[in-house]
């Protein structure tokens, strides 16, 4: 197995397709394993949307204890608008901004997202499975659920380790809303699309609010 890893969980990518309007939150539990073996339990949300037209908004915010109280600190802001190709992050903490263009747009459905039996992530082999979960309701949302699981065979005194990966797409909205990794040695992480009403957001959230400034070197990337 090349690497002796699993594919990446990627997260839930919002597809920019026009006329599925949606708002959400999308809420993130993660555990890592320390190297003392100890697990710490960690989580945040991310505010997204999605317009008619097909812009896409994410709000990304910092991982914090899972006793945490209150909503985790934002460190950006990207809104995407795939009929110009033109992207911005804002960040909130400097109050600056970058803008760009993309070459090309973003795959409208990643196929390494979308859980379909036509939409295997990975080629199959001897230590890979894939299994049909069917089809469920995910926060009120009809889903249809794909499980990848990877074995990682025994090597010396290492015991063999079994990976597995879930994916949840719904036809309606066009992109994943449930996603899970399980690595036993690192941890877990699942992602959940949740409160999703189908309205347009408001067009302000499309917009650079005003007092923010272009950000300059390494305020473009700040965290």
């Amino acid at each position: 197995v090349p690497g002796g890893l699993a594919q990446r969980t990627g997260g839930i990518f919002i597809t920019p397709v026009p006329n599925a309007p949606f708002s959400g939150v999308i809420k993130v539990d993660r555990t890592v394993v320390q190297p003392d073996g100890k697990v710490e339990s960690l989580k945040t949300i991310r505010d997204t949307a999605r317009d008619s037209r097909g812009r896409i908004y994410n709000v990304f915010r910092v991982l914090v204890p899972a006793d945490f109280a209150g909503t985790p600190p934002t460190i950006r802001v990207h809104f995407y608008d795939p009929e110009t190709r033109n992207y911005t992050y804002l960040f909130p903490r400097q109050h600056t901004y970058m803008t760009g263009t993309v070459n090309h747009p973003p795959a409208a459905e990643p196929a390494d997202l979308i859980a379909s039996p036509s939409g295997n992530s990975a080629p199959l082999n001897q230590f890979t499975k894939q299994e049909d979960l069917g089809t469920q309701s995910i926060e009120g949302i009809t889903a249809h659920g794909v499980r990848e699981i990877q074995t990682i065979p025994a090597s010396g005194a290492k015991d063999a380790v079994v990976l597995t990966d879930e994916y949840w797409y719904s036809d309606d909205l066009h992109m994943n809303v449930m996603v899970k990794h399980n690595d036993p040695r690192q941890g877990s992480v699942t992602m959940t699309l949740t409160q999703a009403t189908r309205t347009d957001p408001d067009p302000s959230v499309f917009q650079i609010p005003d007092g923010y400034k272009p950000a300059e070197g390494a305020m473009a990337t700040a965290q």
